[in-house]
């Protein structure tokens, strides 16, 4: 356990890093608070530098789907660390973690490994690009697919929208053939694809949305997308970072049948270390350097550390039950959470998929009922995201020991909010 406290850690941070966070979710500002210093996790399980231990229902932001510092995932690790860090070369185990996503994920035929779902998410836009010869893209607001420039784009109003700059730094140019629609508004999607379908080179989607809490898609909504997308011959692409082998063994796409041109993962496929990959139909991914025009790179892109943690993770969490497992605690858990939601009469509402989930306070525009419940599950021993559009993710390590403390928090918590 470290000798410095969080305060001494956050003001340290904050003379050398901007807002003293390498991600801005991390700087808590989303619930009016400092943010946390972690010194290590196991299983279900984080522990601070205090050394307060919280019940985990971040996992890193979705890979540990096994819970943290699986020993199995950590002991091939450590094997392949004896071995070198990065060689700048081709290695089979990058084969092998391609050819395990693939043996889950069908509609990969072809897959090149980056190193981030935020790279993985532009790679695929361009390629599809590049393999449509059309400029212009769609995307859902409310659908986060990284921070490259092109994707960075508010809310706007009307189905013919054009994009309009989210961050500074990123000029209109980088943004006017990004348009946008509300996620499972299908008529403002086909208004859309009537005019401008014909220069669509791809429509990005979330199949289930994270970033705006957890929404699931309304039922027909993914399927009427590939339809518009087979009659303009534009590009559908699985934005499947988040949900990529958490909703379902074989992704969204499997759960609802849907095969996508192209899907980005990232997340799982690393076992915590970073990695991002995107893949589709061959004749797309032939488009790639250096068999395609097509330009894509990277120095670190199927580093051999990143692939053996990717794939120990998988195989971990496709062994002795471990998926179901999973699913089973996140069922379990957003059961009791119903249980709490009636009880104290709340005005909320609460759903997963897989072993990832959500929870939202209806009428809460201040968020003020989301942030005094996340301080109030941090006090009683849970850490949830710090943010209220942020999806929650479960773990097959979390037991009902972890189970039975959650469900005490969320009492408290929710008796606390309802009145």
């Amino acid at each position: 356990m470290s000798l410095l406290t969080n305060i001494d850690l956050i003001n340290r941070a904050r003379q050398i890093i901007p807002g003293g966070v390498n991600s801005p979710v991390r700087a808590f500002s989303a619930v009016n608070s400092e943010p946390l210093f972690i010194d290590k996790a196991f299983g279900p399980y984080i522990q601070d530098v205090h050394g307060r231990i919280y019940v985990d229902y971040v996992g890193s932001w979705g890979p540990m789907v096994n819970g943290h510092a699986h020993p199995t995932v950590i002991a091939k690790t450590k094997q392949a660390l004896t071995k070198g860090l990065s060689f700048g070369a081709s290695t089979s185990i990058e084969i092998e973690l391609a050819e395990f996503i693939q043996s889950k994920m069908p509609s990969l035929e072809m897959i090149r490994m980056v190193n981030s779902g935020t790279e993985a998410t532009m790679s695929a836009i361009r390629l599809a690009r590049g393999f449509t010869g059309r400029n212009k893209i769609l995307k859902f607001n409310g659908n986060y697919h990284g921070h490259s420039d092109a994707l960075l784009v508010k809310a706007g109003s009307g189905a013919m929208t054009l994009g309009i700059s989210g961050s500074a730094g990123v000029p209109e140019s980088m943004v006017s053939d990004t348009l946008t629609a509300n996620f499972n508004d299908f008529a403002a999607v086909e208004q859309l694809f009537h005019a401008a379908g014909k220069d669509l080179a791809c429509v990005i989607v979330e199949p289930i949305a994270g970033n705006m809490n957890f929404v699931l898609p309304k039922p027909g909504f993914l399927h009427q997308l590939r339809k518009l997308c087979d009659q303009y011959n534009t590009l559908l692409i699985f934005d499947e970072v988040m949900t990529g082998f958490r909703v379902h063994p074989g992704g969204a796409q499997s759960l609802y049948n849907i095969t996508p041109d192209l899907t980005t993962l990232g997340k799982v496929i690393g076992g915590g270390l970073p990695v991002g990959a995107f893949g589709g139909r061959r004749e797309i991914m032939q488009q790639l350097a250096p068999i395609g025009p097509v330009y894509q790179a990277g120095t670190l892109s199927g580093n051999p550390i990143a692939m053996t943690a990717g794939l120990a993770n998988l195989e971990v969490l496709f062994s002795d039950n471990n998926f179901q497992k999973m699913c089973d605690n996140c069922a379990a858990l957003i059961k009791t959470i119903k249980k709490y939601i009636t009880k104290f009469k709340l005005d909320a509402n609460t759903d997963f998929a897989g072993g990832m989930f959500g929870i939202s306070f209806n009428n809460d525009s201040d968020n003020a009922k989301f942030i005094s419940f996340f301080h109030s599950m941090l006090a009683n021993g849970v850490y949830l995201a710090p943010s209220a559009y942020e999806a929650g993710f479960i773990s097959n390590a979390h037991d009902s020991e972890t189970l039975a403390l959650s469900s005490k928090a969320l009492e408290l918590s929710m008796a606390k909010i309802a009145h």
